[in-house]
């Protein structure tokens, strides 16, 4: 059975886990509809991706 030589330290084991946090979303403005999308996602509202028409626009109800 694997035993470990010494005590992990805090400081050692937060060392070790400092890559495991999450990281915020990033969001860009769209040039066209000026709403705030995540890159290289379809924007909701327009339905538009690169310069496309992908979806349906999303209309308000």
């Amino acid at each position: 059975m694997a035993v470990p030589k010494g005590k992990i330290s805090r400081m050692k084991r937060g060392f070790r886990r400092s890559g495991h946090t999450t990281e915020k979303s990033v969001y860009v403005e769209d040039k066209q509809s000026g709403e705030l999308r995540r890159p290289h996602h379809i924007d909701l509202k327009s339905g538009m991706y690169r310069g496309r028409q992908v979806l349906e626009a999303k209309s308000d109800y």
